[in-house]
């Protein structure tokens, strides 16, 4: 009689992956419903999202006997308490986890999962100044029709942008696999998520030219020369954009492990910088941004990084920076009875005062207005609304 180790081993693994293990390399296979096998071990499969974190070997092997034994409900529960490394917030427990699953909105989910200021962040990134300095990025170093992947990816809002807009090939990889499940569910439910740290061996395979963006997370990660290494490795002459840096030399009150900007800048040789407010007030104005030389970026909070091959001609995309027609705006939740409310203290002193430059304090949107931002018919008046973020497209699950 075989063991089951044995049976594992054997067990038919037909459909190939383009992923392989982050501990032995090897291509992952499926093995059955919610799971893939690496020739050595079996990882976790919940929600389309494949669970791919070394060196977690007590939580891989308890969520894969959950799946075994037919509860991936069970899975998903032990798999969404998992945090990274910055997280210090208490863990929900079960009985919210698993409710979760059954949230109707992301707002409800957020706070079944606990997630705090996070998932405050999650809830009004539409409306953040970084956020318009990543659309504005994003249009002038464009992806063009090139596959697509975001690294730290969070829940997926730019991904769920360049979807609406025509890209298909899209990937994300974060480390927190409930923020994965929350783009899978209510923001970015087309792209290929994949969960698994990016200072560990990356489970994907290069493929050609690509175009890897992080954004607003890689000032969090320890080895940075070698994440941006392996982004330019899986790029393959496309393109890494790197938003939003955090610059060591301006305190502010963010957390994680900045880097002066010349210190960004040897990261990623050959690099165009952009100061990140810039970028902000180059969306607002609807100009093109200006690089600058690292030197000048001394006195800025953040700054971007740009090394990239011209999209190839012909293949572009309707740019992010401008409402998609057809789709519906709504009203800034911010805004209550036309007045605008912070989320929380902490959004506040972080994104406040930036987002106090274009957010008004108070609104009277007429119902002629109103009536035209629900069809998606992008008046001129609609869309100078929706570029400060009066006006937005937000999941239509919110």
């Amino acid at each position: 009689m075989r063991s089951p180790a044995a049976g594992r081993a054997t067990a038919a693994a037909a459909t190939v992956t383009d992923l392989v293990s982050p501990v032995n390399g090897a291509p992952l296979r499926r093995h059955g419903p919610g799971l893939l096998y690496d020739g050595e071990r079996l990882w976790p499969l919940v929600a389309g999202i494949p669970w791919l974190r070394a060196g977690h070997e007590e939580l891989r092997e308890r969520a894969v006997r959950r799946i075994e034994e037919g509860d991936p409900a069970g899975a998903a529960v032990l798999l969404l308490a998992d945090t990274d490394d910055w997280w210090d917030g208490p863990v929900p427990p079960p009985g919210a986890l698993r409710a979760a699953l059954g949230a109707a909105t992301l707002r409800e989910a957020v706070a079944l999962l606990g997630m705090g200021r996070v998932g405050d962040y999650f809830l009004h990134r539409w409306s953040d100044p970084t956020w318009l300095a990543v659309l504005a990025l994003t249009a002038h170093h464009s992806p063009g029709r090139r596959p697509v992947l975001e690294l730290a990816c969070g829940a997926g809002h730019l991904l769920r942008e360049l979807a609406l807009r025509g890209h298909r090939d899209l990937t994300g990889v974060d480390v927190v696999f409930a923020k994965l499940w929350l783009a899978r569910r209510f923001v970015a439910p087309g792209a290929r998520l994949v969960c698994a740290d990016l200072t560990a061996p990356w489970p994907l395979r290069p493929r050609g030219p690509a175009y890897v963006a992080c954004h607003d997370a890689l000032y969090f990660l320890p080895r940075k020369r070698e994440v941006v290494d392996r982004a330019l490795e899986y790029a393959d002459g496309g393109a890494v954009v790197l938003g939003h840096c955090h610059n060591a030399l301006v305190p502010g009150p963010g957390a994680g492990l900045p880097l002066d900007p010349a210190g960004w800048r040897s990261l990623l040789e050959g690099a165009v910088c952009y100061d990140d407010a810039e970028l902000t007030r180059a969306l607002l104005d609807g100009v093109a941004p200006r690089p600058r030389a690292a030197e000048e970026l001394a006195h800025c909070e953040a700054l971007a990084l740009v090394a990239a091959a011209p999209a190839p001609p012909g293949h572009g995309l309707p740019s992010p920076a401008r409402p998609v027609p057809g789709r519906p705006l709504r009203p800034n939740p911010l805004y209550r009875d036309g007045l605008l409310h912070w989320p929380n203290p902490r959004w506040r002193d972080e994104y406040g005062r930036g987002a106090a430059a274009y957010l008004p304090s108070r609104v009277d949107l007429s119902p002629g207005l109103l009536a035209d931002a629900r069809a998606g018919r992008p008046t001129p008046e609609v869309a100078a609304l929706a570029r400060r973020r009066v006006l937005l497209d937000l999941p239509e699950r919110w």
